[in-house]
């Protein structure tokens, strides 16, 4: 063959990648196999079937696993072993097929979060490269660090079609592993990835999570004229939802499949393998890497280059300085706190539908109905999730409670067409405060009602075989305005992390009476009462100052914005104050195995 048919043929090679938007079964490899086989069994009814089809990181077992990686950690070879029989088990052509799956590894007595690049069908599958992870977020809902060792190595690495690369997830954040990846002379990157969804600010209609993963793979498709493929986890674990949004761009930065949010999918595109060599003559910055990097590394240690002055003041100080002028005006913009409120919807609703059916069988909810908006949306929401016959309400008044709320709580019932049920708690409450506590202070009998009311909420659970459903927000939970082992008890809570303006907002949007979403709210245990009387500051307020504590911000940023100091101080005061309230109760630690200190294992376990 000559050299231009050579060249020829080679700008014709296609690569044909597929992306398993995967939910794996938690903690049960063998169930995971069966799914990953349904897989396989899509894949071959294709008429032109991929090469190479990616799976997300820890596909397996889940990713939150927490001390639970010791106990399915897998050597490589056995993880061979498996995928090759999953893949000859489902019917259809025994083609030969590269995978890229992520799991945790057992590898020389130590564990990692590893993925590996594996061969297919034919006589002899075997494994091209094993990647460890090598940047292990330890921050926020992340503790890699801490049951994972990392890896050390980014390498390219030769398959039957060309040169490939694999990153896990974070691996991709920092530029310098795509970057060693091209450099080694990948062509195509696989991400396998498992991010739990965080962000839900007006925009593409996506968590903000999932959108930086669209901007950075895309990015890091043109920087490198290289294919990046990034396949997300998908499911709810302990609360924390994987949206998915998987997607595969080309080498100047071209979307070629991109997975949709929440759902399984399998989706396949192809990467004209000659379209690499288009994109790096155009825009020739990985030859010029090639040029400079030499140079780059042999003055890295500093010399005689400019150094900047010392910044003075703080670092938010610094911050605010070089964030433009509108940091010069005080005030606070109260759009930091908008959220999207057809994704929330969304995601909220799938929330439920895997905490209730999927993760614990059930299929009925308990709410208590109070005639506020949060019970109020808490309910519907659980109509969109289980349909109105699964959702059971009930009215709990005690004598002092307002005839409003009663009133409230039946219009929300009859809007939804949910059934519906008054127990009245006033003889139960009295029982104990009449006969034996009759001086008790009103916040001690509003936390008797409260109380009771759960312990109502929990034996209609158990009779009719539900669950009951948690309704307090994120404000509440932060601002301890809650009545402990109460308001918080129901293992599921939709609301806890919505503010209560968010709260509201999501009412309207759903369209929920006004006359309930608009009036003052209140807990309704002590007569005239209202929460924002309670707390001394209003909701607007507050939510603001708690989002920017929540964010770093100081109180005396805060009174710099025009904020009142003694309005930051009572939020700030309750919510340094009330981090008990918001934990399970203290347990003297005496061994090496004590519960939720050394035995860690997630509430999904």
């Amino acid at each position: 063959m000559t050299v231009s048919a050579a060249r020829q043929t080679f700008l014709l090679m296609r690569l044909d990648i597929a992306i398993a938007q995967f939910m794996p079964a938690k903690g049960d490899p063998a169930e995971s196999l069966v799914r990953a086989t349904r897989v396989f069994e899509t894949l071959k009814e294709l008429e032109r079937g991929p090469d190479v089809v990616v799976f997300p990181e820890a596909a397996l077992t889940g990713y939150f696993l927490e001390g639970g990686v010791r106990e399915h950690a897998m050597e490589a070879e056995s993880v061979l072993e498996a995928l090759d029989k999953s893949y000859r088990d489902a019917p259809g052509p025994d083609r030969p097929l590269d995978v890229v799956l992520g799991f945790y590894e057992l590898a020389d007595h130590r564990i990692y979060n590893s993925a590996l690049y594996a061969e297919l069908g034919g006589d002899l599958p075997r494994i091209r490269h094993v990647h460890r992870k090598v940047f292990l977020p330890t921050y926020g809902v992340f503790q890699e660090e801490r049951f994972v060792e990392a890896g050390h190595s980014v390498h390219a690495f030769d398959t039957r079609w060309g040169r490939a690369a694999i990153l896990i997830c974070e691996d991709l954040f920092h530029s310098i592993s795509p970057t060693l990846a091209a450099l080694g002379g990948a062509q195509a990157i696989f991400v396998p990835s498992a991010s739990p969804a965080r962000g839900s600010e007006p925009g593409r209609g996506v968590p903000t999570s999932v959108d930086r993963w669209y901007r950075v793979s895309r990015g890091t498709a043109e920087e490198h004229g290289i294919a990046v493929a990034v396949c997300h986890l998908i499911g709810f674990e302990g609360g924390k939802g994987f949206a998915g949004g998987s997607v595969l761009f080309g080498p100047r930065g071209d979307l070629l499949y991109e997975a949709p949010l929440w759902d399984p999918a399998v989706g396949q595109a192809t990467l004209e393998l000659g379209s690499l060599t288009a994109a790096r003559t155009e825009s020739p910055l990985l030859a010029d890497l090639e040029t400079a990097l030499p140079r780059l590394l042999q003055n890295r240690a500093g010399g005689g280059g400019w150094k900047p002055e010392r910044a003075e003041g703080r670092p938010e100080d610094a911050a605010e300085a070089l964030a433009g002028a509108a940091t010069d005006s005080p005030g606070l913009d109260a759009s930091v706190l908008d959220i999207n409120a057809d994704l929330v919807t969304d995601w909220l609703t799938r929330f439920l539908q895997a905490e209730v059916r999927s993760r614990r069988g059930f299929e009925k909810v308990i709410v208590g109905l109070s005639g506020g908006v949060d019970s109020a949306l808490t309910a519907a929401l659980c109509v969109r999730a289980l349909g109105p016959e699964n959702v059971h309400g009930f009215f709990l008044p005690y004598h002092t409670s307002s005839s409003e709320s009663l009133e409230h709580g039946r219009l929300v019932a009859q809007q939804l067409g949910i059934e519906a049920r008054l127990i009245d708690i006033s003889s139960s409450v009295d029982g104990y405060l009449t006969e034996s506590e009759p001086d008790a202070s009103d916040r001690r009998r509003g936390n008797v009602m409260a109380r009771m009311r759960m312990i109502v909420l929990f034996d209609q659970a158990a009779k009719l075989g539900g669950l009951p459903i948690g309704t307090g927000n994120k404000s509440e939970r932060l601002l301890g305005y809650f009545t402990w082992h109460a308001d918080d008890s129901p293992p599921i809570n939709p609301l806890g992390d919505l503010f209560k303006t968010q709260v509201w907002a999501l009412a309207r949007h759903l369209g929920l009476p006004a006359k309930i979403v608009d009036k003052p709210a209140t807990a309704d245990l002590i007569r005239g009462q209202t929460d924002e009387a309670d707390l001394g500051v209003s909701y607007p307020e507050a939510d603001l100052i708690l989002h920017h504590l929540l964010s770093g911000r100081s109180a005396e940023w805060l009174e710099r914005k025009g904020l009142a100091a003694s309005k930051v101080e009572v939020v700030q005061s309750r919510l340094e104050g009330t981090h008990w309230k918001r934990n399970l109760p203290t347990v003297a630690m005496l061994s090496g195995t004590a519960i939720g200190e050394w035995y860690l294992r997630p509430v999904d376990y």
